[in-house]
Formats: structure tokens, sequence, C-alpha cells
């Protein structure tokens, strides 16, 4: 079983996975179904190892944004008929980074 630490590990991969490919633009993105399905695949593991998360770091934890991007994995995951690229991208464009940086600075402690 994964614990804590191996999970935050996973969701900074994933997201510095997510940058790569942002990097290339949102016009990038909308044209290419490959680095769509790459940012898609990413946020659910962003989702799945914070879903994952102990309760007891849940509640050390409640500056992170835990409902959304949860929520969000459940969609990309159950609901993958109805994703909205366009929230995809802003997403992975400006919520991401935010995340890297909040896990980062958990990794760091």
């Amino acid at each position: 079983m994964r614990d804590d630490r191996e999970r935050l590990r996973d969701m900074l991969e994933a997201l510095e996975r997510i940058e790569k490919y942002t990097a290339l633009g949102q016009h990038a993105f909308e044209q290419d179904e490959l680095i769509q399905t790459w940012i898609v695949h990413h946020l659910e593991i962003v989702g799945e190892a914070m879903r994952g998360l102990s309760a007891a770091f849940r509640e050390r934890h409640p500056e992170l944004p835990w409902s959304p991007v949860i929520g969000m994995r459940n969609v990309l995951i159950h609901g993958y008929f109805q994703i909205d690229l366009a929230l995809v991208w802003r997403t992975a464009a400006t919520d991401a980074p935010m995340l890297k940086q909040k896990i980062a600075a958990l990794l760091a402690e």
C-alpha cells in the first residue's frame, strides 16, 4: 500500500508531466488529441492519488482543494463522454501549477 509521501510524489510527477505539454500552448492542446489524452490521464492520476491520501493527512491540510480535484477525477474517469476540454485546459494551465507548488512544498517539509 502506498503511503502519503508516495502519493504526493505521484501527484508531483503527474503535475510535472502536465506542465510539459501545457508549455506547448492552448492551440497545441486544442489541435492534438494525444496531448488532450495525455493531460486528461495525468489529471486522473492527480485526483486518484489525492483521493488515496489518508484522512489524517487531509485533516492536517485543509488548504488543498480536495473536492475540486477529486471531483474532476471522477468526471474524467466516469463521465469521459462529457469531458469539457476548455475546463481541462484551464485546469491544466492555471490550477495545476498552483497545486504543483503546494505539493512540492509539502514534500520539502
